[in-house]
């Protein structure tokens, strides 16, 4: 394939060829077609290297009414998400062997690449885990979220012991709940589902429990020299910590050629859309569509967390896409589950803010696609340059369009950001496969095949 006059995030305009191989051949001007090559015309359009979103809850095996491998995958590559990284807290959890090759064996229906996350409980098996083709530690959770996998300080270190002495790094979920406020669950919690008052799981779940774990964490994997990534930051005081903590050891941000021997930094950190747009004072409507952990802060904090990844502090944009099914999120504030949808619309929002002149195109590529690739490790993900997978995402940046659930394609079939606006792909590549093609004019859409592989076997 030849896709010629393509906008890349830095403003070049080039021709990439790919290979049949799946990889980029050469990114250059005036490229001629081949004989019986597929010429794809980009001129006016964006060329970005696809997502790779290191934080999503596919919910198989145990709970394909709110996601399967086959729904979840769609809707990354609709987003332009071409490489996933599966959470651990399904039914069974991942935390030995078996419970590994039954995820697995469930994962050959993605159409995009993906990663499978070990998790940590009282009973995990780290050797058998480890003899798996394991992605990351984690989401190791520092207190219960969805699938109640909460663990303690001794069980944290030694879990960083295990995935230190083995080179892998950790994920980690951070909040303290000795500093929850129980008292906020006291009061009128309103109804169910859109009625509920769901400020109070905010004021329940405060901001310095989650500042306050963070620090620990790192302090924590310091002693240890474990590669810690900090998921789903919600607070700008959580960035700082992780800033802090990463000049301590005289660590640069991911991408920015930190360390002598290029390699990744030890300590990072992640936000994700559903902080960087929505806010207390922005979701009250949402309800229980709008209860998540860490919870929605304040219009000051999301400010402040979206001026941060402005100026390079953030290194990972990522979802924690974690559906629910409407009927589930349908209930009072203290019953409902947390959590939401967010892999199709994580590219759309960030281009939004690009086109707005909010984000550079520069800065979103970095943080959705180059960075995750260099701090996990994806030596062929990431970037549009040649030797690379041809994971490649086609985007018209001036034609943005309104979210809608009933356009996207998770089974849980709702949305936290509906009727915002977004960036979406016209056609998504996974590794040169067409996985995803939408029609512009007619928004017919179609799918291609199950072409994802586990990244750590390829």
């Amino acid at each position: 394939m030849l896709i010629t006059g393509a906008t890349l995030a830095d403003d070049r305009v080039r021709d990439v060829r790919i290979g049949g191989d799946g990889r980029i051949d050469a990114v250059a001007e005036g490229l001629g077609a081949d004989a019986g090559e597929r010429v794809v015309e980009a001129r006016g359009r964006h060329l970005l290297p696809g997502a790779v979103d290191v934080h999503v809850h596919f919910r198989e095996p145990g709970g394909s009414h709110k996601e399967t491998w086959a729904s979840g995958s769609e809707s990354a590559a609709a987003g332009g998400v071409t490489t996933v990284v599966d959470q651990p807290n399904t039914s069974p959890p991942t935390v030995d062997g078996a419970a590994f090759d039954e995820k697995a064996e469930l994962a050959v229906d993605s159409l995009v690449d993906y990663g499978i996350n070990g998790g940590v409980t009282p009973d995990w098996d780290p050797e058998s885990l480890f003899d798996r083709p394991l992605f990351a530690l984690g989401e190791v959770f520092l207190a219960d979220s969805t699938g109640d996998m909460g663990i303690d300080a001794d069980l944290f270190a030694d879990a960083l012991d295990e995935a230190a002495a083995r080179g892998v790094p950790v994920t980690v979920h951070a909040e303290d709940a000795t500093l929850f406020d129980e008292s906020a669950l006291d009061g009128d919690l309103g109804g169910i589902g859109t009625a509920a008052t769901a400020d109070a799981w905010s004021a329940y779940r405060t901001a310095d429990a989650e500042v306050a774990a963070v620090e620990r964490a790192l302090a924590t994997a310091a002693d240890r020299d474990a590669q810690v990534h900090v998921a789903h930051t919600s607070t700008p005081e959580a960035v700082d910590a992780v800033v802090e903590a990463r000049e301590d050891g005289s660590e640069g941000a991911a991408g920015d050629g930190s360390g002598t021997d290029g390699a990744a930094p030890r300590v990072t950190c992640e936000v994700t859309p559903h902080h960087l747009y929505l806010s207390r004072e922005r979701a009250r409507s949402l309800g229980t569509f709008g209860r998540m952990n860490p919870p929605l802060r304040s219009e000051e904090r999301r400010e402040a967390l979206f001026a941060r990844l402005a100026a390079g502090d953030v290194d990972v944009v990522a979802t924690d896409h974690a559906p629910h099914a409407v009927a589930e999120k349908r209930r009072g504030l203290v019953d409902a589950p947390s959590g939401v949808p967010g892999v199709e619309t994580l590219y759309p929002l960030l281009l939004e803010s690009v086109r707005k002149g909010e984000l550079s195109l520069e800065r979103v590529r970095d943080v959705v696609a180059a960075n995750p690739a260099e701090i996990f490790g994806l030596d062929r993900k990431g970037r549009v340059a040649e030797g690379y997978d041809a994971d490649l995402v086609l985007v018209d940046t001036a034609d943005p369009r309104e979210i809608e659930a009933a356009a996207l394609h998770s089974t849980c079939a709702w949305t936290p950001f509906e009727g915002l606006r977004g960036v979406f792909p016209e056609v998504t590549l996974v590794r040169g496969e067409v996985v995803y093609e939408r029609d512009p004019a007619t928004g017919a859409a179609s799918f291609g095949d199950a072409v994802g592989r586990n990244v750590r076997e390829s």
